[in-house]
């Protein structure tokens, strides 16, 4: 038997070998690993809530005149064209916040794993200062990885527009379900090619924390190790999203169900013409529970599979570079154990 230092034997892993680690790890390093995802969304949300408050209050006035415009008045854009902006910016510096929160985290991961498998302690200061300083290469690695994969459907949707254009213009318009079909074939014929360099590329976040590896060298890196268990890494990978996302939803339900109740009652002090102010603070006990809910189900679908995704890294280097006596040796594990 191998020997298990930390949360995995340090072997070839077996389905329940990743499954359990990831268990594991979620639960001694508890602290470090939700830790980081709620200081990590937590202020994602904080930044853009701020930023909403701010976007209200430059473009009440003009948001408040929209809203008293009867049914058949149009809004003018000296109004609505400040409303769109203030807000669309908003939007903008939450998708801005998304990716970096959602980076730290799959930085963070790793850091742990590389303690939890060796089953050495650490610091949730000590993973933020190594998850920070590793964040821009997983930055650049996450996008590579989504562009590259991205690039056979974009190109099936330029191919599919270009050829609406020029049926559009030969038959005037006729035969839209062709083109819908047309379109769904094309779509369907490129998303396996976008799977598989998906999953080809999905160890590239473990090899840049792991190995210290820039975004090229690490994507390189995980082409070497996905050879050969492709179809392994795929099944496991879906296996722990989907595990991840049902979780998320029971964990979601009851906050649901909470703010629900809340807004009903919240909305019963309202009159029969509410101003937009007096209509977000009757809402609010309903968006802040859908909120919270949100972010811890956001916890779970963010930890669970890159742990997965990180174990399933170190067992490829494992079963193909024999790194098991390495691992045992830096958690000093006594010889005769690694034999």
């Amino acid at each position: 038997m191998p020997p298990k230092p930390g949360v995995i034997p340090l072997g070839p892993l077996r389905l329940g070998d990743v499954l359990g680690g990831a268990f594991a790890t979620l639960g001694r390093y508890a602290k470090q690993v939700l830790g980081v995802g709620a200081a990590a969304y937590g202020g994602a949300l904080a930044v853009v809530l701020a930023a909403g408050a701010i976007a209200y209050s430059a473009v009440a006035d003009h948001l408040d005149l929209m809203l008293s415009l009867e049914g058949d008045e149009n809004p003018r854009s000296e109004d609505w064209v400040p409303v769109a902006v203030a807000f669309g910016l908003v939007a903008l510096l939450g998708l801005l916040a998304v990716v970096v929160s959602t980076a730290l985290i799959y930085t963070a991961v790793p850091v742990i794993l590389q303690e939890a498998v060796l089953g050495r302690p650490t610091t949730f200061s000590a993973v933020w200062r190594r998850a920070w300083s590793r964040m821009p290469a997983v930055i650049g690695t996450v996008l590579l990885t989504w562009l590259i994969a991205m690039i056979p459907l974009l190109l099936a949707w330029a191919g599919f527009i270009a050829f609406v254009i020029g049926v559009v213009s030969m038959d005037g318009g006729s035969g839209p379900v062709v083109l819908i079909m047309i379109g769904f074939l094309g779509a369907l014929a490129t998303a396996p090619l976008a799977v598989w360099l998906w999953v080809k590329f999905s160890l590239a976040p473990s090899a840049v924390v792991f190995e210290n590896q820039g975004p090229i060298a690490a994507m390189r890196r995980s082409s070497q190790l996905v050879r050969g268990d492709w179809w392994r890494i795929l099944g496991i990978s879906l296996l722990a999203g989907g595990m991840a996302a049902v979780a998320s939803y029971v964990i979601q339900l009851p906050f649901s169900v909470l703010g629900m109740f809340s807004g009903m009652l919240g909305s019963m002090n309202l009159g029969t013409d509410p101003s937009p102010a007096s209509v977000v603070v009757a809402m609010s006990g309903y968006v802040g529970a859908l909120l919270l809910g949100q972010l811890i189900g956001q916890l779970i679908v963010s930890t669970f599979p890159p742990l997965v995704t990180g174990l399933l890294y170190v067992d490829r280097r494992i079963r193909t570079e024999n790194l098991g006596p390495v691992l045992a040796e830096a958690a000093a594990v006594p010889p005769q154990y690694t034999a």
